[in-house]
């Protein structure tokens, strides 16, 4: 869930294991927004990013949520986990937005809690320890969204920031992104999801190769392991994750996020077999009037043959 001091231990890490290639610093890009979104503001004008330690924007139907702590690689403190608790909620109870792009400002992802801060910190850090009153110390962690979210993964995410990446449904990773569990060294546990929803995500023996041994994995085999969804240049992880929201966003949307609830109730909450099935038929049955029946229309009038996409 936390971060290492990195000023002082990223330079052992790479160089013990020879990923000095990896650490380049990814651009800053620039995305056109229709307009700033935040929660706190209710949904209007967000104003500038100075300042504000989550900055949102409104794309149409997709929003994205950045955390803008840069000068820490987005380490996250208490503020920013809660305004990162805030913004994710605002956009699952928006009936106007669709998906939600997650990424971090500056070239990084997120580097995990601020173990600096925790250091420095003289009061006891409390927890809400029934994960069903209260967020995790991430923020969003205990969430169960109804709407898919896309994390764009540039530079590091790693320990909380790994969790928080493991939140969204898809990642979108640039090719010089490291991920790891590198609070492993640190004695700092996973309580944000991460040995719930790795081993769900790749298989327990790939989370636990990465769980047991804090080690940083690269891009490419974040593919392979099924980490990572997509593969991007340097740069382009927002640019393409929005891209890809926008897809996603065009679907008809009652239908998606019935399928999307059941792959989750089947994968997290489903005693047996038999339960997800039904679980599937309940909910999908009440789709049927009300989305395939005009789908079926529209393909039959040459909408979509051929396995085209919108």
């Amino acid at each position: 869930m936390f971060a290492m001091p990195l000023k002082h231990f990223l330079g052992q890490v790479f160089a013990a294991t020879h990923q000095g290639r990896i650490l380049s610093q990814c651009g800053s890009m620039t995305l056109k927004t229709t307009k700033p979104y935040s929660a706190s503001t209710g949904g209007e004008d967000a104003g500038t990013a100075a300042g504000q330690t989550v900055v949102s924007e409104r794309r149409g139907s997709v929003v994205t949520v950045a955390i803008n702590r840069p000068e820490v690689r987005n380490a996250v403190n208490q503020e920013t986990a809660s305004r990162l608790l805030d913004e994710l909620q605002a956009f699952d109870s928006d009936p106007d937005l669709n998906v939600a792009v997650l990424h971090g400002i500056g070239g990084n992802f997120c580097a995990g809690y601020d173990l600096k801060m925790l250091a420095n910190q003289k009061a006891p850090l409390k927890l809400e320890q029934d994960v069903t009153k209260g967020p995790g110390p991430m923020g969003p962690s205990r969430l169960q969204l109804s709407k898919p979210l896309i994390a764009a993964v540039s530079g590091f995410a790693v320990a909380g920031g790994l969790e928080l990446a493991l939140l969204a449904d898809l990642r979108v990773v640039e090719e010089s992104a490291v991920m790891g569990v590198f609070c492993r060294r640190f004695g700092v546990p996973l309580i944000d999801g991460g040995t719930v929803r790795l081993p769900r995500l790749i298989g327990l023996s790939r989370a636990l190769d990465l769980i047991v041994t804090g080690r940083p994995i690269g891009a490419q085999e974040a593919l392979a392991f099924g980490l990572a969804n997509r593969v991007v240049p340097d740069g382009q992880a927002l640019q393409a994750a929005v891209q890809l929201a926008e897809q996603i966003s065009s679907f008809p949307q009652q239908c998606l996020r019935t399928d999307r609830s059941s792959a989750m109730f089947s994968c997290y909450d489903a005693q047996s077999f038999t339960q997800a099935m039904q679980y599937e038929f309940d909910h999908g049955v009440q789709v049927i009037q009300a989305e395939a029946i005009p789908g079926a229309i529209q393909f039959s009038s040459g909408y979509g043959r051929g396995g085209k996409f919108p």
